[in-house]
């Protein structure tokens, strides 16, 4: 996992970020890595392409938020976000690691340990999940 901190964005992290929020909001997302400090984006690359990316910001002490998890089609099941996860933690070493995400990626978070808490609809007709892990060293 390395970092990812170029200004021009990689296509392919274009992509992943695409699927872990709308298209619309991509560059202002990416942008929002690169200029604050209290974020990070990391990635997963077979030379120049990656093929997942985990966008982290650094909250009070001791607490970090998954803002963006995603893995190209053709490395999912292949446990790349749980191994991305557990990179975080071992550089990090949070006490805590939270996300906010939806009914399709509540699964992935409750098998890695998180404890899910409904947060109702936050949009019309879009149930939002809260998760919560506490890291164990």
């Amino acid at each position: 996992m390395r970092e990812i901190d170029s200004k021009i964005m990689n296509p392919s992290v274009k992509k992943l970020l695409s699927y872990a929020t709308s298209a619309g909001k991509v560059a202002g997302e990416y942008e929002k890595y690169m200029a604050s400090s209290n974020r990070k984006l990391y990635g997963e690359a077979s030379g120049d392409e990656f093929f997942a990316c985990i966008g982290m910001a650094f909250l009070e002490e001791g607490i970090c938020e998954i803002r963006h998890i995603a893995v190209s089609s053709e490395q999912r099941g292949k446990k790349v976000a749980s191994g991305m996860i557990d990179a975080i933690c071992q550089l990090y070493q949070p006490d805590r690691v939270v996300a906010e995400t939806d009914r399709q990626a509540v699964e992935f978070y409750r098998k890695y340990g998180f404890s899910i808490a409904s947060l109702g609809e936050k949009y019309p007709g879009v149930e939002r999940f809260r998760c919560v892990y506490k890291v164990k060293f």
